[in-house]
Formats: structure tokens, sequence, C-alpha cells
């Protein structure tokens, strides 16, 4: 009786258990909600205006002070 639970575990149990196992990963890992997606999107359209602002304020300081960037403080 013992050999046959042992079997049946190895068989049956086992094999599901660990399917079962590595299919919950995969969903856990999927990707990303749509609450992240619109929040990196959010992140990425702000990163774009500092950027055109960081060259909108360096180019006005290379009109005003030339030497601006060689100066050190």
């Amino acid at each position: 009786m013992p050999d046959t639970f042992v079997i049946l575990f190895l068989t049956v149990v086992a094999p599901l258990w660990i399917i079962f196992h590595y299919v919950t990963k995969a969903k856990t890992a999927k990707g990303l909600t749509p609450e992240d997606e619109t929040m990196l999107a959010d992140i990425w359209e702000s990163a774009k205006k500092m950027e055109e602002r960081i060259h909108t304020l360096e180019r006005i300081l290379d009109d005003q002070s030339p030497g601006w960037r060689g100066a050190r403080l």
C-alpha cells in the first residue's frame, strides 16, 4: 500500500503540482498592468517636456552669457 501511494504521488500529483506552480508564476510575470502602462506613458511625456525646457534654458543662457558652460561655481 505505501508503494502504491508513492507511485501515485510521483506520477499524478507531483507533475500537476509542478505544472500549476509554473502556470501561476507565468501569470504573475505576464507584463505591465494597464495602470503601469499609463503611468509609464505619463513619465515618458514628462521627461520629454523637461528635456525641451532644458534645451530652451540652455539656448537662453548661451545667448545671454556665452561662457556659462565653462564657468566654475
